[in-house]
């Protein structure tokens, strides 16, 4: 009979992770490149934070945006990134390197053919929460060449916590940045 439960919790696992409708609240900015300037949006809400920013990043070569979170987490900011690992360490323009040698920490995503996703948290555990997300890679390009979205949430705790949830969850299983 334990072996049968212990199946069925197994089963069943996958489905409990799932997290079903959100409540809608808080606001929504919708930003189009090369039209809008979601680099600003993300600079603005970057210089906004306060206590912490998570990063999940398939690419990152913004050095606008890099210059940010350098000077966020000289104002105290607790910054995390979670990368690619191929993209970090294959793609000339990368500037994983950088962040990490000014001190924030990062992790290279390996258990996926793909690290895909483009995620900022801002505060994700504070009063005002911010989810950034969107097909927006956090580069040159995503702003200046290519045809992208840019969606800043803000203010929905339960959005934030599940997005924490799964940057945490996506933290277990990366492995610590090395050259």
């Amino acid at each position: 009979m334990r072996i049968v439960l212990l199946l069925v919790a197994a089963l069943l696992a996958p489905a409990a992770a799932a997290l079903g409708p959100l409540p809608a609240q808080g606001t929504v900015e919708v930003y189009f490149t090369p039209w809008d300037d979601a680099e600003g949006a993300l600079l603005r809400t970057i210089g906004q934070a306060r206590h912490s920013i998570h990063v999940q990043a398939y690419t990152f070569s913004s050095r606008n945006l890099a210059w940010a979170l350098g000077e966020a987490k000289k104002r105290g900011v607790a910054i995390e990134m979670l990368t690619d690992r191929e993209q970090a360490t294959k793609n000339e323009h990368s500037l994983v390197n950088a962040l990490h040698d000014a001190g924030i920490p990062v992790w290279f995503e390996v258990r996926y053919a793909s690290a895909h996703n483009k995620v900022m948290l801002v505060d994700a555990e504070e009063g005002d929460p911010v989810v950034v997300t969107g097909s927006y890679n956090f580069t040159f390009s995503a702003q200046a060449r290519n045809a992208e979205n840019l969606v800043i949430l803000r203010g929905n705790a339960p959005l934030a916590r599940a997005y924490l949830d799964n940057w945490r969850r996506h933290r277990r299983d990366a492995v610590p940045y090395s050259r």
